[in-house]
Parts: structure tokens; sequence; C-alpha cells
């Protein structure tokens, strides 16, 4: 699954005209990036969630003949459903019963997909986050067998666990990459909840119950092209 359903408001003026999956990086959109980057690592089917300038997504997509794979849309155009919302609406079209990956349009990096499923494969764990150490103000938080225990604002020094007395200082904090392999069974703890949540907020509440990994790539190279002055970042970084 692709997210491509984003405001992109940090890019804006360019996402006043066109949305954020298909602003152009050294000549193609984002989104025709991550698609090569899927099938180039054996992915055949992608299901993308629209939202801002949907059709402007859609329309691209078949002009291109769904890159001669199969490509569906999830449409949100009647509510953002973020990104908790946005997987659950999507269910219908994990139903192989296989672990299914999810990548954010806005994240260009050189990292092995091939090998993130299979190191989820060996491990089996309920989800595998890739996550990186790199500056930033909200972070992930971990324990020494690489478990999801906690998340920390640095800025406002807010905390969440579901452990008591969680001291955040004791734990090893990393950066989520947007990128991310879900079991299918995350779906039941799904039923009852609202529309529209936050997949780091279910994984927060149910961290104490389930294995929630992260995995960290050797040497990641990563770029999130969500400000106008990450686009020429980008452009090197895809030049390299």
């Amino acid at each position: 699954m692709i997210f491509a359903a984003g405001l992109g408001t940090r890019l804006k003026p360019l996402t006043d005209t066109i949305p954020k999956a298909l602003v152009p990086i050294g000549g193609k959109p984002l989104l025709q990036h991550i698609i090569g980057k899927l099938k180039a690592a054996g992915f055949d089917e992608i299901i993308i969630n629209v939202h801002h300038f949907a059709e402007q997504i859609i329309d691209f997509v078949e002009a291109n003949r769904h890159f001669d794979i199969r490509i569906e849309f999830s449409d949100e155009r009647e509510k953002l459903l973020d990104t908790g919302g946005g997987i659950k609406k999507a269910s219908p079209f994990f139903n192989d019963h296989k672990p299914f990956l999810i990548h954010n349009v806005d994240i260009l990096s050189n990292l092995d997909l091939t090998r993130l499923y299979a190191d989820h494969l060996t491990r089996n764990p309920f989800a595998t986050l890739v996550c990186n150490e790199r500056e930033t103000s909200r972070y992930l938080l971990f324990d020494s067998n690489n478990r999801l225990k906690g998340w920390i604002n640095e800025k406002t020094g807010e905390v969440k666990s579901p452990f008591p007395n969680f001291d955040p200082r004791h734990y090893r904090k990393l950066a989520f990459a947007g990128i991310q392999i879900l079991q299918p069974s995350i779906f039941q703890y799904m039923n009852g909840l609202p529309d529209r949540f936050s997949i780091i907020e279910f994984y927060l509440s149910m961290c104490d119950q389930k294995e929630l990994t992260c995995y960290i790539p050797d040497n990641l190279k990563l770029i999130d092209v969500g400000k106008t002055d990450s686009l020429q970042e980008a452009a090197q970084f895809l030049n390299q």
C-alpha cells in the first residue's frame, strides 16, 4: 500500500494545483519512483489511498496502464482517515493472508525492500517498522530486543506508553522512516475503532500485548520529500 492521500501542506505552493504524489523529482513524479521501487522488489499488487486531487493520481496511473501490475485505489475523498484508518479501509485488498508492506509516497531511500520483507518473515512479529537514528522531535522508543515500548515528543516532553511508571531514558530513541510491514491479523484488532485513527497511536495502545519491532537498515539513506527545501536534495539523491 502506498500512502498518497495527504494534503501536502508542507510542499505548498506546489500542492495548490497537484497532489504531493505527483510532485516531480528528477523528471518523474514521486509516485512513479515508489511504484518503480516496489516493482523492482517483486511487489506486483498495490493499493494507493487518495484524497487530495485524487482524480489526478487515478488518471496518472491509468495513463501509464497501471504500470503493468495490479493497482487499485482506496478512495478517501469524502474524509481523510489518517494512517490507521487508511489501512483499515483498504483491508479487503489484503485478503491473501500474507504480510503486507506500507510505504509513504514521500519517502525516497536506498532501503532493500526484499531484505526487509525476508527479515519480517523470519521473525514474524505483529508489525515491523523501519527506523533509523536521525534527528527529529518525535521518537519511537525500543528496548534492547528492538521491541516497541513507547513514544516521546522531545519538543513538548509528552510521553506515551501502556507500561506503568515508564521512563523513556531507559530506551533507544529511533525515528520512524514511513515504511512498515504488517501481519493481516492486525485487522481483527481494528474492529470497533473509529474510521479515522493513527497507526502509531494504535501500536502504542497494544505494544504491551503484541510484538512490534523495528528494522534498522545498515547505511540507510533516506529523504523525506515533505518540504520544498528537500526537493533539490531528493533530486541529487536519485542521481547518485
